[in-house]
């Protein structure tokens, strides 16, 4: 199996213990940068002689700094991938100098999915936060919709489905295994109308909800954004949490995007703060994934 010449990390990535020693076993040097770079050029230094390098979800690499490194063939995204255009890094302008973008899936999900039925559970049952009506309710019979179904999105359903609740989905193309479960497609509009709570599990960038959606949504919801990023407009969004019985829930502050902090500290929004799909099992599964990426790369090379 080749090695490559240098890989760089050119800011911090998260890989445990024992896949930064496993990445000398595919490159003759590795350097993996612990504090990120203060600005492009920085950046352009860290990687400009490198063969590959490692990026997370939080530095993009564009055009203006990939076609500064004239060496680079292969680019780990130590974070997920799930289309260029939700990607922090320029794939298409990558593909026109032969350079390989590999990223990963399926490794944080079962967190995001606990963290929604814990947080669904205490609001429903009153668990140090007001009861919402006069008492306790199940998961049983909740009229749930589910704005995207894949990796995270399928678990929560999935989780939701076994305790009872009405689960239906809104999504690109009908899923037929989700049909045959009982998990129903559902156009946008009729979701909203329908559902007494909602989660958004869509790629980064992607915006679904505006203040037509919101209001069909209407009011006395429950709302929980599990994407990386926010899915409704902003504007739209803090209209609809400033009225009366709404709730929104989300663990990642990106999820709430730029709203203001006005909104952001309202008693109606809880946040958790922290990605809750980032276990110490999630940390060894992306480790074992990128690494295998490099490996499957290098062999096939």
């Amino acid at each position: 199996m080749k090695k490559f010449k240098k890989l760089v990390a050119a800011a911090p990535v998260n890989l445990v213990g024992w896949a930064r020693e496993e990445l000398k076993e595919y490159a003759k040097e590795v350097v993996l940068y612990t504090e990120p770079p203060k600005d492009d050029s920085e950046l352009i230094e860290r990687i400009k002689d490198a063969d590959a390098i490692l990026v997370g979800f939080a530095t993009w690499m564009g055009r203006e700094v990939l076609e500064k490194a004239p060496s680079l063939k292969y680019v780990g995204m130590i974070c997920s991938l799930y289309s260029e255009e939700s990607a922090n890094v320029d794939i298409a302008f990558a593909r026109t100098r032969d350079i390989t973008v590999k990223g990963v899936r399926n490794y944080g999900d079962k967190g995001v999915a606990e963290y929604a039925v814990y947080q669904l559970i205490k609001i429903l049952h009153g668990y140090g936060l007001p009861l919402r009506g006069t008492k306790m309710r199940e998961i049983t019979g909740l009229k749930v919709g589910m704005v995207g179904i894949g990796d995270s999105g399928g678990l929560i359903a999935d989780a939701l489905h076994f305790f009872g609740a009405e689960v239906s989905y809104f999504a690109r193309s009908v899923k037929h295994e989700r049909e045959e479960q009982g998990i129903h497609y559902k156009p946008l509009a009729k979701l909203l109308c329908d559902s007494e709570v909602v989660f958004t599990c869509l790629n980064k960038n992607t915006i679904l909800l505006h203040e037509e959606e919101l209001k069909l949504f209407g009011n006395g919801k429950i709302m929980f954004n599990t994407s990386i990023g926010p899915a409704a407009d902003t504007g739209a969004l803090e209209d609809w949490i400033k009225q009366p019985g709404n709730l929104f829930c989300c663990d990642m502050t990106e999820a709430l995007g730029d709203m203001s902090e006005e909104v952001r500290n309202r008693e109606n929004v809880i946040c958790m703060g922290a990605s809750s799909g980032m276990t110490f099992q999630a940390y060894e599964l992306l480790s074992r994934k990128s690494l295998d990426n490099i490996k499957a790369y290098l062999e096939s090379v």
